[in-house]
Protein backbone atom coordinates (compact mmCIF):
# COMPACT_ATOMS: atom_id res chain seq x y z
CA UNK A 1 0.00 0.00 0.00
CA UNK A 2 1.57 3.61 -0.87
CA UNK A 3 0.57 6.45 1.32
CA UNK A 4 2.60 9.30 -0.98
CA UNK A 5 0.97 10.75 -4.35
CA UNK A 6 2.71 9.87 -7.51
CA UNK A 7 4.71 12.79 -9.05
CA UNK A 8 2.14 13.07 -11.50
CA UNK A 9 -0.65 13.98 -8.55
CA UNK A 10 1.94 16.41 -6.62
CA UNK A 11 2.49 18.16 -10.11
CA UNK A 12 -1.31 18.61 -10.63
CA UNK A 13 -1.77 19.46 -6.90
CA UNK A 14 1.55 22.05 -7.42
CA UNK A 15 -0.54 23.36 -10.27
CA UNK A 16 -4.30 23.88 -8.97
CA UNK A 17 -2.94 25.26 -5.65
CA UNK A 18 -0.84 28.01 -7.83
CA UNK A 19 -4.40 29.11 -9.50
CA UNK A 20 -6.05 28.85 -5.86
CA UNK A 21 -3.59 31.24 -5.08
CA UNK A 22 -3.56 33.72 -8.03
CA UNK A 23 -7.36 33.08 -9.22
CA UNK A 24 -9.72 31.68 -6.85
CA UNK A 25 -8.95 32.72 -2.90
CA UNK A 26 -8.22 36.62 -4.01
CA UNK A 27 -11.90 36.73 -5.90
CA UNK A 28 -13.48 34.48 -2.91
CA UNK A 29 -15.31 37.34 -1.10
CA UNK A 30 -15.82 39.31 -4.02
CA UNK A 31 -18.15 36.26 -5.55
CA UNK A 32 -19.86 36.00 -2.00
CA UNK A 33 -20.70 39.48 -1.89
CA UNK A 34 -22.07 39.29 -5.50
CA UNK A 35 -24.29 36.19 -4.73
CA UNK A 36 -25.57 37.49 -1.40
CA UNK A 37 -26.84 41.33 -3.00
CA UNK A 38 -30.66 40.40 -3.75
CA UNK A 39 -30.30 42.71 -6.78
CA UNK A 40 -28.12 39.45 -8.34
CA UNK A 41 -30.80 37.00 -7.71
CA UNK A 42 -30.55 34.27 -10.59
CA UNK A 43 -27.26 35.89 -11.93
CA UNK A 44 -24.15 34.60 -12.78
CA UNK A 45 -20.99 36.65 -11.02
CA UNK A 46 -19.21 38.25 -13.81
CA UNK A 47 -16.08 36.72 -13.21
CA UNK A 48 -16.86 32.70 -13.64
CA UNK A 49 -16.15 32.52 -17.35
CA UNK A 50 -12.77 34.74 -17.28
CA UNK A 51 -11.39 32.43 -14.43
CA UNK A 52 -13.15 29.54 -16.32
CA UNK A 53 -10.80 30.48 -19.29
CA UNK A 54 -7.81 30.52 -17.36
CA UNK A 55 -8.33 27.13 -15.96
CA UNK A 56 -8.99 25.72 -19.63
CA UNK A 57 -5.81 27.15 -20.92
CA UNK A 58 -3.40 25.94 -17.78
CA UNK A 59 -4.93 22.31 -18.82
CA UNK A 60 -6.94 22.15 -15.51
CA UNK A 61 -10.45 21.08 -16.78
CA UNK A 62 -13.02 18.94 -16.89
CA UNK A 63 -10.21 16.89 -14.14
CA UNK A 64 -12.91 14.58 -13.19
CA UNK A 65 -13.12 12.24 -16.08
CA UNK A 66 -12.21 9.16 -16.07
CA UNK A 67 -9.53 7.78 -18.50
CA UNK A 68 -11.45 5.88 -20.59
CA UNK A 69 -13.09 8.86 -22.02
CA UNK A 70 -10.44 9.67 -24.54
CA UNK A 71 -10.01 13.19 -25.71
CA UNK A 72 -12.88 14.63 -23.27
CA UNK A 73 -10.13 13.35 -20.69
CA UNK A 74 -7.17 14.30 -18.97
CA UNK A 75 -6.30 10.72 -18.34
CA UNK A 76 -6.92 11.19 -14.36
CA UNK A 77 -7.74 7.38 -12.28
CA UNK A 78 -10.02 8.66 -9.05
CA UNK A 79 -7.11 8.05 -6.91
CA UNK A 80 -5.17 11.11 -8.81
CA UNK A 81 -8.56 13.51 -8.94
CA UNK A 82 -9.11 12.85 -5.30
CA UNK A 83 -6.61 15.50 -3.79
CA UNK A 84 -7.81 17.81 -6.75
CA UNK A 85 -11.19 17.70 -5.74
CA UNK A 86 -10.30 18.19 -2.20
CA UNK A 87 -8.22 21.60 -2.87
CA UNK A 88 -11.68 22.48 -5.23
CA UNK A 89 -13.72 21.78 -1.59
CA UNK A 90 -12.08 24.72 0.41
CA UNK A 91 -14.09 26.98 -1.80
CA UNK A 92 -17.01 24.87 -3.22
CA UNK A 93 -18.12 27.31 -6.11
CA UNK A 94 -14.62 26.89 -7.77
CA UNK A 95 -15.28 23.71 -8.85
CA UNK A 96 -17.29 25.29 -11.50
CA UNK A 97 -14.33 26.98 -12.35
CA UNK A 98 -12.65 23.63 -13.85
CA UNK A 99 -15.96 22.31 -15.11
CA UNK A 100 -15.74 19.29 -12.54
CA UNK A 101 -18.75 21.00 -10.33
CA UNK A 102 -22.15 19.12 -9.88
CA UNK A 103 -24.30 18.10 -10.69
CA UNK A 104 -22.81 18.20 -14.32
CA UNK A 105 -19.96 16.03 -13.74
CA UNK A 106 -22.63 13.30 -13.17
CA UNK A 107 -24.37 14.61 -16.34
CA UNK A 108 -21.52 14.25 -18.71
CA UNK A 109 -20.91 10.86 -16.90
CA UNK A 110 -24.08 9.83 -17.98
CA UNK A 111 -23.71 11.23 -21.64
CA UNK A 112 -20.37 9.98 -21.96
CA UNK A 113 -21.32 6.46 -21.02
CA UNK A 114 -24.72 6.15 -22.21
CA UNK A 115 -25.77 8.81 -24.75
CA UNK A 116 -26.22 8.70 -28.40
CA UNK A 117 -24.00 10.19 -30.82
CA UNK A 118 -26.49 12.86 -31.47
CA UNK A 119 -27.18 13.18 -27.54
CA UNK A 120 -24.08 14.04 -27.64
CA UNK A 121 -23.24 16.25 -30.01
CA UNK A 122 -26.23 18.29 -28.91
CA UNK A 123 -25.59 18.41 -24.98
CA UNK A 124 -22.63 16.62 -23.99
CA UNK A 125 -20.19 18.72 -26.19
CA UNK A 126 -21.41 22.34 -25.29
CA UNK A 127 -21.48 20.64 -21.07
CA UNK A 128 -17.53 19.19 -21.91
CA UNK A 129 -16.57 22.92 -23.08
CA UNK A 130 -18.59 24.64 -20.04
CA UNK A 131 -20.56 26.15 -22.54
CA UNK A 132 -23.57 24.93 -20.79
CA UNK A 133 -24.78 23.61 -17.20
CA UNK A 134 -27.36 21.01 -16.63
CA UNK A 135 -29.61 19.92 -13.78
CA UNK A 136 -30.78 15.89 -13.00
CA UNK A 137 -34.37 15.94 -11.97
CA UNK A 138 -35.34 13.05 -9.44
CA UNK A 139 -36.18 13.73 -6.54
CA UNK A 140 -40.01 13.76 -5.98
CA UNK A 141 -42.79 15.77 -2.96
CA UNK A 142 -44.81 13.34 -2.34
CA UNK A 143 -43.07 10.24 -2.63
CA UNK A 144 -39.55 8.88 -0.43
CA UNK A 145 -37.65 9.57 -3.12
CA UNK A 146 -34.57 7.74 -1.26
CA UNK A 147 -36.07 4.73 -2.87
CA UNK A 148 -36.27 5.19 -6.18
CA UNK A 149 -38.75 2.66 -6.63
CA UNK A 150 -41.45 4.95 -5.17
CA UNK A 151 -41.07 7.72 -8.05
CA UNK A 152 -44.56 8.36 -9.66
CA UNK A 153 -43.44 10.67 -12.44
CA UNK A 154 -44.95 9.03 -16.31
CA UNK A 155 -42.77 9.33 -19.58
CA UNK A 156 -44.93 7.52 -21.66
CA UNK A 157 -44.72 7.19 -25.37
CA UNK A 158 -47.39 8.83 -28.03
CA UNK A 159 -46.30 8.56 -31.58
CA UNK A 160 -42.88 10.20 -31.68
CA UNK A 161 -42.64 11.54 -28.38
CA UNK A 162 -42.89 10.76 -24.88
CA UNK A 163 -45.34 12.82 -22.78
CA UNK A 164 -44.37 13.80 -18.83
CA UNK A 165 -46.68 13.99 -16.32
CA UNK A 166 -45.85 14.55 -12.34
CA UNK A 167 -43.58 16.96 -9.91
CA UNK A 168 -40.69 16.89 -8.89
CA UNK A 169 -38.23 18.76 -6.26
CA UNK A 170 -35.40 20.20 -4.49
CA UNK A 171 -33.44 20.44 -8.51
CA UNK A 172 -30.19 21.80 -7.88
CA UNK A 173 -28.90 23.76 -10.42
CA UNK A 174 -32.26 24.31 -12.46
CA UNK A 175 -32.52 28.15 -11.80
CA UNK A 176 -28.43 28.89 -13.63
CA UNK A 177 -29.04 31.19 -16.41
CA UNK A 178 -26.65 28.75 -17.93
CA UNK A 179 -28.78 25.51 -17.39
CA UNK A 180 -30.23 24.33 -20.70
CA UNK A 181 -30.59 20.65 -19.97
CA UNK A 182 -32.38 18.14 -17.83
CA UNK A 183 -32.06 14.46 -17.39
CA UNK A 184 -34.98 13.60 -16.04
CA UNK A 185 -36.40 10.25 -14.03
CA UNK A 186 -39.75 8.75 -14.24
CA UNK A 187 -41.61 5.58 -15.07
CA UNK A 188 -42.33 4.34 -18.46
CA UNK A 189 -43.00 0.63 -18.52
CA UNK A 190 -45.73 0.60 -15.60
CA UNK A 191 -46.00 -3.31 -15.80
CA UNK A 192 -42.75 -4.34 -15.17
CA UNK A 193 -40.79 -5.32 -12.40
CA UNK A 194 -40.17 -2.07 -9.99
CA UNK A 195 -36.21 -2.04 -10.88
CA UNK A 196 -37.53 -2.18 -15.07
CA UNK A 197 -40.02 0.69 -15.01
CA UNK A 198 -38.14 3.86 -14.74
CA UNK A 199 -36.59 5.65 -17.75
CA UNK A 200 -33.77 8.38 -17.96
CA UNK A 201 -34.69 11.50 -21.06
CA UNK A 202 -33.23 14.69 -21.48
CA UNK A 203 -35.63 17.63 -21.11
CA UNK A 204 -34.82 21.26 -22.37
CA UNK A 205 -36.19 23.58 -19.85
CA UNK A 206 -37.93 26.21 -21.61
CA UNK A 207 -40.38 23.41 -23.05
CA UNK A 208 -44.35 23.85 -23.02
CA UNK A 209 -45.87 22.63 -20.27
CA UNK A 210 -42.86 22.82 -17.41
CA UNK A 211 -44.06 25.20 -14.29
CA UNK A 212 -41.31 26.32 -11.82
CA UNK A 213 -43.73 26.19 -8.76
CA UNK A 214 -41.27 27.70 -6.34
CA UNK A 215 -37.99 28.43 -5.19
CA UNK A 216 -36.65 26.26 -1.67
CA UNK A 217 -34.67 27.77 0.77
CA UNK A 218 -31.85 25.69 2.10
CA UNK A 219 -31.29 26.72 5.35
CA UNK A 220 -32.79 30.26 4.35
CA UNK A 221 -30.28 30.83 1.35
CA UNK A 222 -31.65 30.42 -1.97
CA UNK A 223 -28.17 29.22 -3.19
CA UNK A 224 -28.23 31.64 -5.80
CA UNK A 225 -27.35 31.61 -8.73
CA UNK A 226 -28.42 27.78 -9.55
CA UNK A 227 -30.62 27.44 -6.72
CA UNK A 228 -33.40 24.24 -6.03
CA UNK A 229 -36.32 24.40 -7.07
CA UNK A 230 -40.02 22.56 -7.25
CA UNK A 231 -40.93 21.89 -10.51
CA UNK A 232 -44.43 20.17 -12.15
CA UNK A 233 -44.35 18.87 -15.71
CA UNK A 234 -48.06 19.05 -17.12
CA UNK A 235 -48.22 17.13 -21.03
CA UNK A 236 -44.47 18.44 -21.51
CA UNK A 237 -43.71 16.23 -25.30
CA UNK A 238 -40.28 15.77 -25.74
CA UNK A 239 -38.81 14.00 -28.91
CA UNK A 240 -38.25 9.87 -28.36
CA UNK A 241 -34.85 10.43 -29.39
CA UNK A 242 -34.57 11.99 -26.54
CA UNK A 243 -34.52 9.21 -24.34
CA UNK A 244 -31.09 7.94 -22.90
CA UNK A 245 -30.52 4.36 -23.65
CA UNK A 246 -33.48 3.15 -23.40
CA UNK A 247 -36.90 2.32 -21.56
CA UNK A 248 -36.90 1.28 -18.29
CA UNK A 249 -32.74 1.64 -17.98
CA UNK A 250 -33.45 4.07 -15.66
CA UNK A 251 -31.48 2.35 -12.42
CA UNK A 252 -29.07 1.06 -14.82
CA UNK A 253 -27.81 4.33 -15.65
CA UNK A 254 -28.55 6.07 -11.94
CA UNK A 255 -26.34 3.36 -10.57
CA UNK A 256 -23.36 4.07 -13.16
CA UNK A 257 -23.97 8.47 -12.29
CA UNK A 258 -24.42 7.85 -8.77
CA UNK A 259 -20.42 6.55 -7.32
CA UNK A 260 -18.68 8.59 -8.89
CA UNK A 261 -20.68 11.81 -7.77
CA UNK A 262 -21.14 10.71 -4.48
CA UNK A 263 -17.11 10.38 -3.91
CA UNK A 264 -16.76 13.85 -5.58
CA UNK A 265 -18.60 15.41 -2.67
CA UNK A 266 -16.45 13.00 0.29
CA UNK A 267 -13.57 14.93 -1.64
CA UNK A 268 -14.78 18.09 -1.08
CA UNK A 269 -16.05 17.75 2.17
CA UNK A 270 -12.76 17.02 3.68
CA UNK A 271 -10.81 19.98 2.08
CA UNK A 272 -13.51 21.63 3.81
CA UNK A 273 -12.67 20.40 7.14
CA UNK A 274 -9.35 20.48 6.42
CA UNK A 275 -9.70 24.55 5.42
CA UNK A 276 -11.78 24.69 8.54
CA UNK A 277 -8.89 23.02 11.30
CA UNK A 278 -6.82 25.38 9.63
CA UNK A 279 -8.99 28.93 10.18
CA UNK A 280 -9.73 27.41 14.13
CA UNK A 281 -5.64 26.49 14.96
CA UNK A 282 -5.27 30.44 13.69
CA UNK A 283 -8.04 31.76 15.66
CA UNK A 284 -7.04 29.60 18.77
CA UNK A 285 -3.13 30.99 18.64
CA UNK A 286 -4.31 34.54 17.86
CA UNK A 287 -7.50 34.95 20.40
CA UNK A 288 -7.29 35.95 24.28
CA UNK A 289 -9.92 34.92 26.43
CA UNK A 290 -9.91 34.91 30.27
CA UNK A 291 -6.03 36.52 30.43
CA UNK A 292 -4.89 33.69 28.01
CA UNK A 293 -4.61 32.95 24.52
CA UNK A 294 -7.11 29.99 23.21
CA UNK A 295 -4.47 27.82 22.19
CA UNK A 296 -3.14 27.15 25.51
CA UNK A 297 -7.18 25.98 26.85
CA UNK A 298 -6.47 22.22 26.96
CA UNK A 299 -10.12 22.14 25.64
CA UNK A 300 -9.38 23.72 22.60
CA UNK A 301 -6.18 21.73 21.75
CA UNK A 302 -8.14 18.61 22.26
CA UNK A 303 -10.92 19.76 19.73
CA UNK A 304 -8.14 20.64 17.07
CA UNK A 305 -6.27 17.19 17.89
CA UNK A 306 -9.84 15.41 17.69
CA UNK A 307 -10.67 17.03 14.11
CA UNK A 308 -6.91 16.21 12.87
CA UNK A 309 -7.39 12.53 13.14
CA UNK A 310 -11.28 13.05 12.03
CA UNK A 311 -10.04 14.51 8.80
CA UNK A 312 -7.14 11.65 8.29
CA UNK A 313 -9.40 9.48 9.05
CA UNK A 314 -11.64 10.17 6.76
CA UNK A 315 -8.92 11.39 4.12
CA UNK A 316 -7.59 7.50 4.07
CA UNK A 317 -11.31 5.76 3.90
CA UNK A 318 -11.30 7.99 0.90
CA UNK A 319 -8.38 7.40 -0.76
CA UNK A 320 -8.93 3.53 -0.01
CA UNK A 321 -12.65 3.76 -2.11
CA UNK A 322 -11.01 5.64 -4.82
CA UNK A 323 -7.98 3.12 -5.15
CA UNK A 324 -10.85 0.34 -5.50
CA UNK A 325 -12.80 2.09 -8.06
CA UNK A 326 -9.66 2.52 -9.87
CA UNK A 327 -9.01 -1.21 -9.84
CA UNK A 328 -12.38 -3.16 -9.38
CA UNK A 329 -15.06 -0.41 -10.98
CA UNK A 330 -17.50 1.14 -9.15
CA UNK A 331 -19.64 -1.65 -8.57
CA UNK A 332 -17.25 -3.77 -6.47
CA UNK A 333 -16.19 -0.56 -4.56
CA UNK A 334 -19.69 0.09 -3.17
CA UNK A 335 -19.30 -0.80 0.30
CA UNK A 336 -16.48 1.94 0.48
CA UNK A 337 -18.58 4.27 -1.45
CA UNK A 338 -21.29 3.90 0.84
CA UNK A 339 -18.88 4.01 3.78
CA UNK A 340 -17.58 7.27 3.38
CA UNK A 341 -20.63 8.97 2.00
CA UNK A 342 -21.68 8.49 5.77
CA UNK A 343 -18.33 9.65 6.91
CA UNK A 344 -17.11 12.33 5.24
CA UNK A 345 -20.32 14.98 5.79
CA UNK A 346 -20.71 14.10 9.19
CA UNK A 347 -17.02 14.57 10.15
CA UNK A 348 -16.82 17.71 8.41
CA UNK A 349 -20.00 19.11 9.85
CA UNK A 350 -18.35 18.23 13.27
CA UNK A 351 -15.24 19.83 12.75
CA UNK A 352 -17.17 22.80 11.34
CA UNK A 353 -19.08 22.69 14.50
CA UNK A 354 -15.99 22.98 16.69
CA UNK A 355 -14.80 25.67 14.54
CA UNK A 356 -17.83 27.78 15.01
CA UNK A 357 -17.71 27.22 18.56
CA UNK A 358 -13.55 28.30 19.03
CA UNK A 359 -14.77 31.36 16.58
CA UNK A 360 -17.99 32.41 19.05
CA UNK A 361 -20.04 34.87 17.41
CA UNK A 362 -18.34 35.15 14.30
CA UNK A 363 -18.26 31.59 13.53
CA UNK A 364 -21.84 31.52 12.66
CA UNK A 365 -21.53 34.93 10.40
CA UNK A 366 -20.17 35.22 6.77
CA UNK A 367 -16.73 36.71 8.20
CA UNK A 368 -15.57 33.24 7.57
CA UNK A 369 -16.58 30.33 5.18
CA UNK A 370 -17.17 27.63 8.21
CA UNK A 371 -20.73 28.34 8.36
CA UNK A 372 -21.03 27.84 4.88
CA UNK A 373 -19.22 25.02 5.13
CA UNK A 374 -21.34 23.54 8.14
CA UNK A 375 -24.74 24.22 6.48
CA UNK A 376 -23.38 22.66 3.15
CA UNK A 377 -22.42 19.30 4.88
CA UNK A 378 -25.87 19.02 6.53
CA UNK A 379 -27.60 19.24 3.81
CA UNK A 380 -25.45 16.65 2.10
CA UNK A 381 -26.43 13.96 4.74
CA UNK A 382 -29.39 14.34 2.39
CA UNK A 383 -28.35 14.80 -0.66
CA UNK A 384 -27.70 11.62 -2.93
CA UNK A 385 -29.35 9.55 -0.37
CA UNK A 386 -29.40 10.30 3.12
CA UNK A 387 -27.18 8.77 5.81
CA UNK A 388 -29.68 6.15 6.83
CA UNK A 389 -30.11 4.56 3.79
CA UNK A 390 -26.48 4.34 2.74
CA UNK A 391 -26.12 2.38 6.16
CA UNK A 392 -28.74 0.22 6.02
CA UNK A 393 -27.68 -0.66 2.46
CA UNK A 394 -24.19 -1.06 4.17
CA UNK A 395 -25.15 -3.44 7.02
CA UNK A 396 -27.17 -5.46 4.67
CA UNK A 397 -23.83 -6.14 1.86
CA UNK A 398 -21.78 -6.95 5.03
CA UNK A 399 -24.22 -9.38 6.75
CA UNK A 400 -24.41 -11.04 3.67
CA UNK A 401 -20.51 -10.84 3.15
CA UNK A 402 -19.79 -12.24 6.35
CA UNK A 403 -22.66 -14.94 6.51
CA UNK A 404 -20.95 -16.41 3.30
CA UNK A 405 -20.06 -20.29 2.88
CA UNK A 406 -16.31 -19.36 2.90
CA UNK A 407 -16.57 -17.13 5.42
CA UNK A 408 -14.93 -18.21 8.93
Amino acid sequence: MQFEYSQKTKDLIARVEAFFDKYVYPTEEEYHEWDEDPANLWVRWPGIDKIKEHAKAEGLWNLFLPEEYGDYSPGLTNMEYAPLAEIMGRVPHSSEFFNCSAPDTGNMEVLAKYGSPEQKKKWLEPLLAGEIRSAYVMTEPQVASSDATNLEMTILPDGDDYVINGRKWWISGAMNPKCKIWIVMGKTLLDNPRHQQHSQILVEPDTPGITIVRHLTVFGSKNSPGGECELRFDNVRVPKENMILGEGRGFEIAQGRLGPGRIHHCMRSIGQAQRALEIMARRAENRVAFGKKLSDQSSIRQDIAKSFCEIEMARLLTLKAADAMDRFGNKQAKDLIGAIKVIAPQMAQTVCDRAIQVHGGMGVSNDTPIARFFTLNRFLRIADGPDEVHMSQLGKLKIREYNAPNVN
